[in-house]
């Protein structure tokens, strides 16, 4: 008999109601970022560009005109709370379209790699060996000083300093199942090496690409902040929580606020991510579970 649509939604229940405290945390906290970075600009209390000079700087609970700024102002009397709200969408925006194409690419050159091995899985290797071989931030860096800032260059970046993870592992895997009996039947029934790759070995290896993915969310917000403070990311005067630590690292002795509220808006969606990440890493790779 067909589940219907309640029974669904009440295993749903039962089943988030089952995880532990730290999922449901990491859940509220995802879930909440992604909130701000689709509905950022109708909740934001105020025009985060809209500037005040005369309360530059006002502390956390300020009431200015008549107006509410909960987390205080920053250097040029902008509202911080609404900045940080909308600062969640670029950060949302450059970390999955970023881990969707370092997962993409080093999936493939993993599958190819591992797949056709010889002389082209040295060479994919090799590569993977030194871009791994590289500290992730010099790299990443290096690349941004030369690309420049913008939306799509910054994507660029973290797309080619963090491809290699998904690489290696993929082609360690591919390795295993290419050795497989149903790698052979699909040979044998003539099946060629785009579908045997892509349609028989690919399916196979995409637990492991969603953990890594669902971890590398994270780091992906991470640098992005880091890059951002060194005004190597988007271009300036879109609002990003790195670019907001960098304005008030001048002020910090008295107005820690404009530093310390995004930096905590940083740490607390990464700490969110991480633990959803954990999760699905338990829940798609049991082997990895500690006991």
């Amino acid at each position: 008999m067909k589940e219907s649509l309640v029974d669904r939604l009440k295993t749903l229940y039962m089943g988030l109601y089952k995880t532990p405290f730290s999922v449901k945390l990491g859940l509220f906290i995802v879930l909440l970022v992604i909130f701000m970075g689709l509905f950022g600009s109708l909740i934001a209390p105020h025009d985060p560009f809209t500037q005040n000079i005369a309360f530059r700087l006002s502390p956390p609970l300020s009431v200015i005109a008549e107006k509410h700024h909960i987390l205080g102002t920053d250097p040029l009397g902008r509202d911080i709370l609404s900045r940080i709200i909308l600062g969640a969408r670029v950060s949302l925006i450059i970390s999955v379209v970023s881990v969707l194409c370092a997962g993409t690419f080093g999936t493939v050159a993993g599958i190819i790699s591992g797949f056709y091995r010889g002389f082209l899985d040295i060479v994919i290797s090799r590569i993977i060996d030194i871009q791994l071989a590289i500290p992730f931030m010099v790299l990443a860096v290096a690349i941004a000083a030369m690309l420049g800032p913008g939306l799509t260059n910054i994507v660029i970046v973290l797309t080619v300093t963090t491809w290699a993870r998904y690489a290696r592992l993929v082609r360690a895997q591919t390795l295993s199942l290419r050795e497989n009996e149903f790698v052979e039947s699909a040979r044998a029934m003539g099946a060629g090496d785009f579908r045997i790759m892509f349609y028989h070995i690919a399916p196979n290896v995409l637990s492991t690409v969603i953990v890594i993915s669902a971890l590398e969310v994270a780091r992906i917000i991470l640098a992005e902040a880091a890059l951002s403070f060194l005004g190597l990311s988007v271009k300036p005067g879109t609002i990003t929580w790195g670019a907001m630590v960098a304005d008030g690292r001048d002020y910090l002795e008295r107005a820690w606020w404009v530093s310390t509220i995004p930096g905590l808006a940083i740490l607390v969606t990464v700490l969110g991510f991480n633990l959803l990440g954990d999760w699905t890493r338990d829940k798609l790779d049991p082997t990895l579970r500690i006991r």
